[in-house]
């Protein structure tokens, strides 16, 4: 059975949904003012990650990932680029969407915009002034009470004398209390804005999620997810927000994925140490990529370094080396009573583990090497697939990004490897010799075996 860390209450927990067969996730995903980083990369493999074995484990899930479109930094940028935000929200958007296509992600069920979802936020703060858990400033804002919501802090684990104002949470002499968030931010100049009870002006950047997760999931639903930089103060005030309007739970499981860290630093665009996706497949293959990512475990920090993506892909390659010349057809669904998917399930039903399951495709692929198994190579790109890996034909990974400056013409190289064949069989070794090391300045390593040369990018 499916176990979950629910950092709600710090345990483990046996996954349970609301309703018996489905699953509704919710994800915070992208605010679209720049490039996503391996930072971003890592939260959306995750949560792809988990998404595939939800499905796997028979659930019909609707999976929710939100696009902030409308926010400070968006509008901070499209300012200092001198552009509209909507041609700024629009670039970022697609870069995004092609960065997803790139790692193989699947789309999640709903992609929400931010800005399609005004009205339903609008609902909400006045359901929260209602309940008199919200106020109007004198200069328009509507603010969130915090002390009057008495479960504040309770996912974070903070209490409200510790608290300071978080991430995006201004400190104004309009607030009652530091810790007050803005719900409605009045508009100023050259700001886009919206009609509203308390005067024309937007939303703040907390009660889009709220507002997004309602109208597609319900007041109450079973997964939320997301990056743990989030889980204060964001998804502390999403739980603010839609219990305080609503009077009853909100979520019942919160998953967090770990930091991706460079130098003992989480990596982030405020720090300015972080890499794009887009530059970092520019060196490495995006299934590398993929898989340098989720063989760790998904609430672990993640150290990125060029020596480890040069580790998953030597790591990759061993796996798709075991598959070479067998001609998989991989079952439909898999035989999870054999020991070995056995062990795969057991490690991904205890809380994603990836690592575990990883170290079973590794058992696999020493096992297809040893007796060059159909059955077993079927079964490794079975497993493998329900992670969204080895699903290429080997060589097209083998053979991927061999040459320094991109991949290399296949009849070339198998030109040269005739040639040096026809050098070999007239003993003339040095020619032969030769045609080996110009081709492996191109990036292009020969593996001589029984059947015959074959040849695979270094």
């Amino acid at each position: 059975m499916l176990k979950l860390y629910n950092s709600l209450t710090k345990r483990k927990e046996i996954f349970t949904p609301i309703t018996p067969g489905k699953v509704g996730m919710y994800v915070c995903g992208m605010t679209v003012y720049d490039k996503c980083h391996v930072g971003h990369a890592r939260m959306l493999l995750s949560f792809d990650m988990v998404y595939r074995w939800l499905k796997v484990s028979g659930y019909d899930v609707t999976y929710v990932r939100n696009i902030t479109d409308i926010d400070d930094k968006i509008i901070a940028r499209a300012a200092a680029n001198k552009e509209p935000i909507e041609a700024l929200t629009a670039r970022t958007i697609a870069d995004m969407h092609r960065d997803l296509a790139a790692l193989m992600t699947e789309a999640p069920t709903h992609e929400p915009r931010a800005t399609q979802h005004i009205p339903g936020m609008l609902r909400l703060i006045e359901q929260l002034l209602a309940r008199g858990l919200a106020y109007v400033g004198s200069n328009g804002d509507v603010y969130y009470s915090v002390r009057d919501f008495p479960g504040y802090g309770k996912l974070s684990g903070k209490s409200l004398d510790d608290l300071r104002a978080g991430e995006r949470v201004a400190v104004t002499e309009q607030k009652r209390d530091p810790l007050d968030f803005v719900l409605w931010k009045a508009s100023k100049p050259g700001e886009p804005k919206w009609p509203s009870p308390w005067g024309e002006g937007r939303p703040g950047w907390h009660i889009e999620c709220s507002a997004m997760s309602e109208s597609l999931l319900g007041e109450h639903f079973d997964i939320h997810g997301g990056g743990h930089d989030l889980q204060f103060p964001h998804h502390e005030n999403e739980i603010a927000q839609s219990e305080g309007a609503h009077g009853h739970a909100f979520v019942n499981y919160w998953l967090h994925n770990g930091f991706v860290r460079v130098n003992d630093e989480k990596m982030s665009k405020s720090l300015g140490n972080f890499f794009t996706i887009e530059d970092v497949l520019k060196l490495y293959d995006p299934e590398v990529v993929r898989f340098f990512i989720l063989r760790a475990h998904y609430r672990s920090p993640l150290n990125y370094a060029d020596q480890q993506l040069d580790e998953a892909k030597q790591a990759l390659t061993t796996l798709y080396t075991a598959l070479r010349g067998i001609e998989t057809s991989p079952p439909v669904n898999n035989d999870w009573s054999e020991a070995r998917a056995a062990r795969f399930k057991a490690a991904m039903d205890d809380d994603f583990n990836t690592p575990e399951a990883v170290a079973v495709l590794f058992e696999l692929a020493g096992e297809v090497n040893k007796t060059h198994s159909l059955a077993i190579a079927n079964q490794l790109k079975a497993l493998a697939g329900v992670l969204g890996l080895l699903q290429r034909a080997p060589d097209e990974f083998l053979r991927a990004k061999a040459g320094s400056a991109g991949a290399v013409d296949a009849a070339w190289v198998e030109a040269q490897i005739a040639a040096r064949n026809a050098a070999r069989k007239a003993k003339n070794f040095a020619e032969s010799d030769r045609i080996r090391d110009e081709l492996a300045a191109k990036g292009v390593l020969l593996e001589d075996t029984a059947g015959g040369t074959t040849w695979r990018g270094r």
